[in-house]
């Protein structure tokens, strides 16, 4: 086992390696046509067969955030010789639909987000009891044990809140919105609750239509007009910073934007202080981790976490990290 394991982490580290060496040498032209290179070309770095793995997930259509996920798992997918699918819905019963297609197509393994656990049960039993190995990603670490998978990746979104209210106590902010933008996401609801167990002022929930830009900047725009004395607002997803620091404008509004997750557009505008801080919970680890560990699981039966989840965050981003990390956001692994 121990062998396997360093076996792997210096494959891991060489796929990185080339993408790294790329990008600190002559910036992001060469950073670009490395990870071009290393998707494009790359070849498997074992002789098992070549299994089929299937992720499904919660996102909805031109979600950066899921890009970076695919990026990873794409990634792992060309070193251990897996046939990678990837679908999406943001209906939770359609996302549930294509868990049974997958299950239909007697894939070798699956990765599915638990944003709406509730839905997902009945299709993630069923993967079980067809004998498909299961594991959780990025929403639902809550459910996924109690519902057989073998291992959760991602940040426990409670902990991931609580680092935010602490961050904006220390920057001495009193008054938040927090911006939810898909309804009925347990992710989301434990954020901006974890934002209010720790911050020593007051958080209000504000619930937008994700899948709407405009109606997204209106609502944002409307409460700060509404509410002068409204002094940060926290977005849930890095396409939604930007949006919010385009209300700010509209609404005259001397509010701080703070966001979780992380793009390229998010590190820019952290390093020139147009947003305050971002929490990073590295979905790029989130897609290489989970084809990874289901590869282990079919090679050598192994498991990570003991039942408890893997967690990829939070780490809190502001403008001294930035420049160091925009680079990583070009090239699509941060």
């Amino acid at each position: 086992m121990a062998r396997t394991r360093t076996w792997v982490s210096i494959a891991l580290a060489g796929a990185l390696g080339v993408s790294l060496a790329g990008c600190s040498s002559t910036g992001g032209k060469r950073a670009e046509d490395a990870r071009k290179a290393a998707s494009a070309q790359g070849r498997a770095a074992v002789n098992t067969p070549k299994w089929t793995f299937a992720m499904i997930t919660h996102s909805g259509d031109g979600d950066t955030f899921w890009d970076i996920v695919q990026n990873g798992a794409k990634q792992a997918a060309v070193k251990d010789n897996i046939n990678f699918l990837y679908s999406h819905n943001a209906e939770a019963q359609q996302q549930a639909q294509l868990v049974d297609a997958a299950v239909d197509k007697q894939v070798d393994g699956i990765i599915v987000t638990l944003a709406k656990p509730d839905a997902m049960k009945a299709a993630v039993a069923r993967a079980e009891k067809a004998g498909i190995p299961v594991i959780t990603v990025n929403s639902g670490s809550e459910q996924s044990k109690a519902f057989g998978a073998l291992a959760h990746i991602g940040q426990d979104e409670t902990i991931a809140g609580e680092a935010v209210g602490e961050e904006l106590n220390k920057r001495g902010r009193k008054k938040a919105l927090c911006i939810l933008h898909e309804q009925g996401n347990v992710g989301h609801e434990q954020r901006c609750a974890g934002v209010k167990k720790t911050f020593h002022g007051t958080v209000q929930n504000l619930y937008v239509q994700g899948t709407s830009m405009p109606d997204v900047q209106s609502s944002i725009g409307a409460k700060l007009q509404a509410d002068k004395s409204i002094d940060t607002v926290v977005t849930l997803g890095a396409p939604y910073a930007d949006t919010a620091v385009k209300a700010k404008a509209d609404a005259g509004s001397e509010a701080e934007i703070d966001t979780f997750d992380l793009n390229a557009k998010v590190a820019s505008e952290l390093k020139d202080g147009t947003l305050g801080f971002a929490v990073d919970q590295q979905p790029y680890l989130q897609g290489y981790e989970a084809v990874d560990l289901l590869w282990l699981y079919k090679y050598n039966a192994d498991v990570l976490g003991g039942g408890k989840p893997v967690l990829t965050g939070p780490q809190i981003i502001t403008k001294d990290q930035a420049a160091a990390l925009e680079e990583y956001t070009k090239r699509g692994t941060r």
